[in-house]
């Protein structure tokens, strides 16, 4: 039985894809806890994988995580493939392996916790992403067997 993926503790870095802005989550170094980081907004590919690229330098991120993007129906729609090579391009410029969640219910429930928030709108759309990003972390970190 190998073990040593428990004992390279690294952090795991959960990026919620959009089109104008990435939320993003951190987990803490013993793949615990998830902290929600700020959304980063979105300018072009190469700055964009340059900000993510420093974030995991800094951070020592081990793995990436990414929602799959596939509708409730469960077929994969025209964003998979533009996920997929964004994670290509992430993986190529980070050397740290991306994996897949399934995050269908990720956004829907980002957004039920945040209506019953109670906070404003305009809030909401910018704490959405973030939050997305939080449970996608949180759902994998919970289906992980612990130690």
């Amino acid at each position: 039985m190998e073990h040593h993926s428990q004992t390279a503790k690294g952090r795991i870095l959960a990026l919620d894809l959009g089109k104008k802005r990435i939320g993003l989550a951190l987990s803490d170094p013993l793949g615990i806890t998830a902290q929600g980081l700020p959304t980063l907004q979105r300018t072009n590919i190469r700055e964009d994988l340059a900000i993510l690229q420093n974030l995991v330098e800094q951070q020592q991120v081990t793995l990436l995580l990414m929602g799959n993007p596939l509708h409730m129906s469960g077929h994969e729609g025209r964003q998979v493939a533009y996920t997929r090579e964004f994670a290509e391009r992430l993986k190529e410029r980070t050397g740290v392996e991306v994996k897949f969640w399934d995050e269908r219910l990720t956004t829907v429930e980002a957004e039920r916790v945040l209506r019953q928030s109670g906070i404003s709108i305009e809030k909401r759309a910018r704490a959405v992403d973030q939050l997305a990003a939080v449970i996608l972390l949180e759902s994998y970190l919970d289906s992980e067997p612990a130690g």
